[in-house]
């Protein structure tokens, strides 16, 4: 079976530097308005709280974005499901300081809890049926890392985090290629070991592929008779029930429950990181 690293975790030197490369888009040189009106030793008290019921993405961001000399307390885990008003984390520390971080802060739960609550939507109608939730590389750029991380703590996977992790052979490649078995014979002669997967938008494509089958198939654009077709093919093969099917393209909350029967393994879906809408979180002083 086609599988990838999952990011359930983030590194702490990838937040860290992230953090700093935000801080200085943000306040390249200083934050004037704060330091105009807060003295610089004054401590608060401070909480984050959402306005909306959201599933929790974000505790790799807080933990590693104040350090010890701060007083943090977490009151949620990645993957909770929590209802508007709840108090995600307290903060304690320099004002100053939880000032200028509190716009970055807000900006990535906001984006991330957007993306794990879609995501569980998802996850949730497709999980009865053992269907998996793939994300894309359809993500922010800068942000992918963070991003697919939000979509595991919704309950989805991960497909494959860059260019370099695996072969996904598309139209254009077949098309410069000049055929799929060109393609194919090709990414084999260079794969070195790594995952070949075949996009096809026809059963044609299907049949000349199985000649020489990849490790997993990505069914485009096809509608329920076509990938119920498909599928019946592939795993009418010898290496069939070893093949991974993936379908992709025009699928969404209104029409994924016709794919769930047809025998596929996953669904990728482009818009839980492209098209998530940011959710209602707050950060208060007490």
């Amino acid at each position: 079976m086609l599988e990838y690293p999952q990011y359930k975790t983030l590194p702490k030197s990838y937040v860290e530097n992230k953090i700093r490369e935000f801080i200085a888009e943000d306040v390249p040189d200083g934050d004037i308005t704060t330091i105009s009106t807060v003295p610089s030793a004054q401590r608060i008290n401070a909480y984050i709280a959402t306005k909306s019921d959201i599933v929790f993405a974000g505790t790799e961001i807080l933990k590693h974005m104040f350090s010890e000399s701060y007083g943090l307390e977490l009151k949620v885990n990645d993957g909770d499901r929590i209802s508007a008003g709840t108090v995600i984390a307290r903060i304690e520390g320099l004002a100053r300081e939880i000032l200028i971080y509190e716009r970055i802060i807000l900006n990535l739960l906001q984006r991330l809890c957007g993306i794990a609550t879609d995501t569980a939507k998802y996850a949730d109608l497709a999980k009865p049926y053992g269907v998996k939730i793939l994300d894309t590389r359809k993500t922010t750029p800068g942000l992918r890392l963070f991003e697919k991380y939000a979509v595991t703590c919704g309950g989805g996977y991960n497909h494959r985090l860059n260019l370099s992790e695996g072969i996904l052979i598309k139209d254009n490649h077949i098309s410069a290629a000049q055929s799929v078995t060109n393609a194919l014979n090709m990414a084999r002669n260079t794969a070195a070991g790594k995952p070949i997967e075949l996009e096809v938008d026809t059963i044609e494509q299907i049949n000349e592929a199985l000649l020489n089958p990849p490790d997993g198939f990505l069914l485009d654009n096809m509608n329920r008779e076509t990938t119920i077709q498909a599928v019946r093919i592939i795993r009418n093969h010898p290496k069939g029930n070893d093949i991974f099917i993936e379908s992709s393209g025009g699928i969404n909350l209104t029409n994924i429950e016709n794919y769930f029967t047809t025998g596929i393994n996953a669904i990728s879906i482009g818009a839980l990181t492209h098209s998530a809408k940011a959710v209602d979180i707050h950060m208060e002083f007490d």
